[in-house]
């Protein structure tokens, strides 16, 4: 018997067989109800048990109507926890629980059992795709209902098409997810997207694999949705491929018909310059947007100043997020030109340009700093003019991320000293040629206080820095709200941490709120190993710590390196 993830391995995603048959397919997939949590951990110690009900007689219309809505939600309750779940007359979230085709026509039934529903969300639950029909013929016992999500659900035409007969069922439905469903574009999508009802406000598709077809409907269904609040299209490459009419530009044409439109993110959506100028003429319609996403559209390169000028429309920008798109010289000029129109502005995200670094000082410069909260420059070749300048804002930044930025190495104090106390929440510090005195700094900047709301520390791939740096740091203290710390080394290298891990050790009950700690490729003794790993798992600390030299750490590495600019 073959359950339905190896049929879509051997069918590559084709035809399906019906939903009973899927039911039966995955019946072995079923947990065992010794694997699930107890019963009686969330429900109410004084609901009357099933069978108690189905004995006791009715005195009338209303006490028979009242024991089946307990019996009912006892019946919910039981389902919940055999998944791990609290119950909520309001909100099922049962997200990541490996629901099969079994548990999806149970949850169907469940549903006339929960008239006050207002959110669905099923998401991460791959073994459901091919038979989301059993659910979606019953959406009408849940007509409140105003979210729905359904992310990566390895959902197919059929279960697009099978949502898109059921919306007219939902008419209240303001947020719909579909992300991370390779084979949810196409003409059952377009078909859906016809459907959608009018007070819909967030349509998440990331990563569906969506076309300039795909485009061309959803420019149909922006017009037709007047309160689209967030339209989330990252991650589809093919979304802004040449076609001859409509496409993305059709889409970017109608975006003014979406006048409440506050987040659209187009990060990986092969954006071209063309693509660019097409959506500078529909912002100054969008007054009320305020996070733009255009990231990692590195075919963009040289239309930014066709853009530009239309970015001053947007009053209200909060977010700017223009990271790994191969800027050249002159759209950041262009940018700088522009940024003090954008007075709402408190995030802006250049980094993993190389050509920023040579204009970081003016672009500090042309910032509303007061307000700016995160700035990241990693790889962004920043040299000593614009990380001097860099210090003009760090006072105010949330965040810190000059990661890949060689310059830093022998300069940190600069960066340090112009911190404010317990205001900045993430540091990272990655590859940045650190000494051994830049972190007898850092842990000066920890005992002043400066960082005592840091959270995040990321310190990594910094193998110059000496034993006496890393001891100074750790014995230091101040850092009371520190959740997450890296400290590994580069792939393909190694380093005895004997010298400085006593300091670790006695630095731990300082360190109440720690969750993760990496120290990848530092060596240990099995005493010192030991003893480490016992402190950390008695505080229930995540420890990522793998000495040895291999495979894995050179995977480590492909994923760690500096952005391609």
């Amino acid at each position: 018997m073959e359950t339905a993830g190896g049929q879509r391995g051997r069918d590559g995603g084709g035809k399906r067989g019906s939903p009973l048959d899927l039911i039966l397919n995955q019946i072995r997939r079923k947990r065992a109800a010794s694997d699930r949590k107890p019963l009686g951990r969330f429900l109410s110690r004084d609901r009357i048990p099933e069978a108690a009900e189905e004995t006791r007689p009715a005195s009338g219309a209303a006490e028979a109507a009242g024991g089946e809505r307990d019996g009912g939600w006892g019946r919910v309750c039981a389902f919940l926890q055999k998944l791990g779940k609290k119950a909520d007359s309001r909100s099922l979230r049962l997200s990541h629980c490996d629901l099969t085709a079994t548990d999806l026509l149970e949850l169907a039934t469940l549903l006339r059992l929960l008239p006050r529903l207002e959110e669905l969300d099923v998401s991460w639950n791959e073994l459901i795709g091919g038979c989301l029909a059993a659910l979606t013929s019953h959406l009408q016992q849940v007509g409140g209902i105003r979210a729905l999500r359904l992310c990566s659900c390895r959902l197919t035409a059929a279960d697009v098409a099978a949502l898109g007969e059921a919306l007219g069922s939902v008419p209240l439905l303001e947020v719909l997810d579909l992300s991370w469903n390779r084979g949810v574009g196409g003409v059952a999508l377009q078909c859906l997207l016809g459907k959608l009802p009018p007070p819909l406000r967030e349509l998440h598709l990331v990563a569906c694999r969506l076309t300039a077809a795909d485009a061309t409907a959803l420019a149909g269904m922006v017009s037709a949705a007047p309160g689209l609040c967030v339209l989330d299209l990252s991650c589809n490459p093919q979304l802004a491929q040449e076609v001859d009419a409509g496409g993305f530009m059709a889409l970017a044409s109608r975006l003014p018909h979406a006048a409440a439109l506050a987040t659209l993110r187009l990060q990986d959506c092969g954006l071209r310059p063309g693509d660019l100028e097409a959506l500078g003429g529909s912002l100054h319609h969008l007054p009320s947007l305020r996070e733009l996403d255009l990231s990692c559209n590195k075919s963009l390169a040289g239309g930014l100043d066709a853009l530009a000028p239309h970015l001053a429309h947007l009053t209200h920008l909060e977010s700017l997020d223009l990271h790994q798109c191969r800027l050249t010289h002159s759209d950041l000029e262009a940018l700088i030109q522009v940024l003090p129109c954008l007075v709402g502005l408190t995030q802006l995200d250049v980094s993993s340009n190389q050509e920023a670094g040579g204009v970081a000082d003016r672009l500090v410069a042309a910032l509303p700093l007061p307000q700016m909260r995160r700035l990241p420059l990693n790889s962004c070749s920043l040299n000593r003019d614009s990380f001097t300048a860099l210090a003009l804002a760090v006072p105010c930044l949330l965040s810190v991320d000059v990661s890949w930025c060689k310059v830093v190495g022998g300069r940190l104090a600069l960066l340090l000293d112009a911190l404010q106390p317990s205001v900045v929440l993430e540091l990272r510090l990655s590859s940045c040629d650190l000494t051994t005195e830049d972190l007898r700094h850092l842990g000066a900047a920890c005992r002043r206080g400066v960082l005592s709301s840091l959270r995040t520390l990321d310190v990594s791939y910094n193998g110059s820095v000496g034993e006496d740096g890393w001891s100074a740091l750790l014995a230091a203290g101040g850092l009371a709200s520190l959740r997450d710390v890296d400290l590994s080394l580069r792939p393909l290298t190694s380093a005895p941490c004997s010298a400085w891990l006593p300091a670790l050790l006695r630095a731990l009950p300082g360190l109440p709120a720690l969750n993760r700690l990496a120290a990848q490729r530092w060596t240990a003794g099995p005493r010192d190993r030991e003893q480490l790993t016992h402190s950390l798992r008695k505080r229930g600390v995540l420890l990522e710590w793998d000495a040895t030299t291999s495979s894995a750490s050179s995977s480590e590495a492909t994923n760690r390196e500096s952005p391609e600019e």
